[in-house]
């Protein structure tokens, strides 16, 4: 089913980046998608076109009242040359728990799922083969009706875009440091943590500015309430191995539900690995680092897939975890999921999809 996507080839085609020196998310493929919403029409036109800027009044709502969502996925080519995506149909799903908590109107799945296919198809020869890259996706929902006045847009855009890519962090698999901020707070139960919207990634800024000037990577965030409840990392969810057992923090409404989490907790107990998804505190963190019971500690989204962490700074205290190196589970999962990701490793829990 083609859902009447129309295709517009460019006829002035990009030169590719050298995929050996991949930045994350600089370079961006020769088509992108499209479709229009409005109210009383519905979404419509959905069309594939040349990349190219897009015009927008300047009292589009999504400028001055932020009602946009974001996704965020990885395609991949086989040695064979087959395209491969991963879990698409969990960024579609998301994307909609999105949309319904920024009053965005639901989009077809099933439709983005095939206008993802087909921009795959027309740019696959963007998708770099080079260990550690990939071709990050990126479909995104804004607010384009042009009046001021706090409440739901009439009117939107949703497109995809992607880029080739190489390592998030570059420190690649190697450990990253990591700030815990307790001063800022990015998100309570009840607001928009838990969904993917420009608003969190924005009021992360401050303290990731601040924690780079320290040399930290990444910030990992504190709850809002009390400060002292683990809730993820700017751009991963976060989980730790104290005494043999791993220790995520549970989905409370103001973190991500994380689609590499949610993999990483399912290939963890399909190795009969323990898993807990649970309220941890900082300080149950810290004393197990004291009493020798934290093994390892990693970070997993799309982006960075698995990031070791080899330091966490708190309160003016440095504590490294796994003499600054990267344990040996953290290192299993990362060769596992980027294995099943590019057709290397048998994808026993069906998570790849095939794009023909």
């Amino acid at each position: 089913m083609s859902f009447g996507i129309s295709i517009e080839a460019s006829t002035n085609k990009k030169q590719k980046p050298d995929p050996k020196n991949l930045v994350f998310g600089h370079h961006f493929t020769d088509h992108m998608f499209i479709m229009d919403y409005d109210a009383g029409q519905g979404w419509h036109n959905p069309r594939i076109v040349p990349y190219q800027p897009i015009a927008l009044d300047p009292a589009a709502k999504v400028f001055h009242y932020g009602q946009t969502i974001f996704e965020g996925l990885k395609a991949f080519k086989k040695a064979d040359g087959t395209v491969i995506t991963f879990r698409p149909d969990k960024n579609f799903e998301r994307l909609n728990r999105s949309n319904e908590r920024l009053s965005v109107p639901a989009i077809d799945e099933k439709l983005g799922l095939e206008a993802l296919r087909q921009l795959l198809l027309i740019d696959q020869d963007w998708i770099p083969e080079e260990e550690g890259t990939s071709l990050y996706i990126r479909p995104f929902v804004i607010a384009t009706e042009a009046a001021l006045g706090v409440n739901p847009s009439q009117k939107y855009l949703f497109m995809i875009i992607m880029s080739p890519v190489g390592s998030y962090y570059k420190e690649g698999i190697n450990p990253v440091k990591i700030f815990v901020e307790s001063h800022y707070v990015r998100a309570v139960r009840g607001g928009v943590g838990d969904a993917k919207t420009a608003g969190n990634y924005a009021a992360s800024l401050k303290a990731q500015e601040e924690a780079h000037e320290r040399g930290y990577s990444q910030v990992l965030w504190l709850d809002g309430v009390h400060r002292k409840y683990i809730e993820e990392v700017g751009s991963m969810n976060i989980f730790f191995r104290i005494g043999g057992k791993v220790v995520t923090p549970a989905l409370s409404g103001s973190i991500l539900d994380g689609i590499t989490r949610r993999s990483i907790i399912e290939l963890l107990r399909h190795w009969g690995e323990p898993v807990e998804e649970r309220q941890i505190s900082i300080d149950e963190v810290i004393e197990a680092h004291r009493n020798g019971t934290l093994q390892e500690c990693f970070g997993t989204g799309t982006a960075a897939v698995i990031s070791p962490v080899g330091e966490l700074s708190f309160n003016g205290e440095k504590y490294t975890i796994q003499d600054g190196s990267t344990g040996e589970l953290s290192k299993k999962l990362y060769d596992t999921l980027t294995g099943i990701q590019r057709g290397i490793v048998e994808d026993s829990l069906g998570w790849m999809i095939e794009i023909k």
